[in-house]
């Protein structure tokens, strides 16, 4: 499991998180929380290319405003 980064906010339905560095999960990339529940997937990368801020489509299940601040690693 590699950490893709915390979630800042969540914007248009979307978790956006920010990467610790210029490495960031691909678009597609599956994403588990801290107890490798399933949280969703990478459906954009945009931002500043030394630390970029990923776009995550949440599963059904999810709650978004209870991952703010939350930890998210990519499977």
């Amino acid at each position: 499991m590699k950490r893709i980064g915390t979630v800042s906010r969540v914007a248009q339905g979307l978790a956006v998180v920010r990467a610790p560095d210029d490495e960031y999960a691909s678009v597609g990339t599956t994403v588990v929380d801290e107890e490798l529940q399933t949280v969703g997937s990478v459906v954009d990368v945009f931002g500043p290319v030394e630390r970029p801020y990923l776009a995550v489509s949440p599963s059904d299940t999810v709650h978004l405003p209870a991952l703010v601040g939350a930890v998210l690693y990519a499977r």
